[in-house]
């Protein structure tokens, strides 16, 4: 179980270090000619940080569970 967590904590990590990356990009594409990349970009953002928020929810079921 221990794997499990760790594994879950990496793919989180990497999901905050990636989510942070677009929104970086997304700022910079804003206002100008890149505005439409720009609005996907943000709206990518939205998307990961669902996904990190549902990851967060799995792990702590999963904790709980084998609690």
């Amino acid at each position: 179980m221990a794997t499990t967590r760790a594994e879950l904590s990496s793919i989180a990590s990497t999901l905050t270090e990636l989510t942070q990356r677009v929104t970086a990009l997304a700022e910079r594409c804003r206002g100008g000619r890149d505005a439409e990349l720009a609005a996907e970009l943000f709206a990518v953002e939205r998307d990961l940080r669902a996904a990190l928020r549902r990851l967060g929810r799995a792990s702590s079921d999963n904790r709980s569970s084998h609690a």
